[in-house]
């Protein structure tokens, strides 16, 4: 293949923008906010997941305390019906007087251990109201940031996007002046040898695989044609000779 020298170093210049598309692509995908936001939101669905269980507790310790309460108010009552029963003197059978006081007693030990649960329920109430309320706090940090990290996150983003097009419009205005059997050819090298098609041979060495030309291989791309496309035996790219090349 043959291409003039100026289309040859201007591969250079596309080989150059290309280098920096892959940079903004890879810098676009690992932006630290990706992982940062990742991160804030397997907290946020766990702290959801807790938020939801301790509100749940919630509910139902409040259920619990007005069932618990009700069955105090009924044994008050009837405790109150019976006390009131034996201070009117309506019973006068010693074995039935007996059988009431007996039972007041009964009611009032009831009673105890009644409220002593209705304590107990109060206590484990507080303290998920408390646990609702603090993940709730924690989840409203937890959502501020996550909104803040995904500001920054499509502010860099946008910024990236932007270079992108700039440097895209840039590489369509190059490769305009290219020969196309020569931009077909780097587009192939540049798949098959990890986004680089065309290096500058400088001083001896090629610039894409870093490694200096033998004596043979220099006697080669000496003798060879201004316009030939030379290949570089290591790597196979595209050695683009330049002043500095060293021959």
């Amino acid at each position: 293949m043959k291409a003039a020298p100026a289309d040859q170093i201007r591969l250079l210049d596309v080989q150059g923008l290309d280098v920096r598309l892959t940079q903004l692509a890879h810098r676009r995908e690992n932006l630290p906010e990706h992982a940062e936001i990742r991160s804030l939101e397997a907290e946020l669905t766990q702290q959801r997941d807790l938020l939801v269980a301790a509100r749940t507790e919630e509910s139902d310790t409040a259920r619990e305390l007005a069932k618990a309460e009700q069955d105090v108010d009924q044994v008050r009552q009837r405790a109150a019906r019976n006390q009131q029963r034996l201070d009117s003197g309506a019973v006068s059978s010693p074995r039935d007087l007996e059988s009431l006081q007996s039972e007041i007693a009964s009611l009032a030990r009831r009673q105890d251990d009644l409220e002593t649960i209705v304590l107990e329920i109060m206590e484990r109430q507080d303290a998920a109201q408390a646990r609702a309320k603090e993940l709730g706090a924690r989840l409203a940090e937890l959502e501020a940031g996550a909104a803040e990290a995904a500001e920054r996150r499509d502010a860099a983003t946008h910024e990236i996007d932007a270079e992108t097009t700039t440097v895209r419009e840039q590489r369509a205005a190059l490769v305009a002046d290219v020969p196309a059997d020569l931009l077909a050819l780097y587009d192939k090298l540049r798949q098959q040898h990890g986004g680089v098609g065309a290096a500058r041979l400088y001083q001896r060495r090629c610039e894409g695989c870093r490694l200096e030309l033998n004596i043979t291989e220099l006697g080669e791309v000496r003798g060879a044609a201004p316009d030939a496309v030379v290949r570089c035996e290591n790597c196979r790219r595209i050695l683009v000779r330049t002043p500095e090349s060293g021959l």
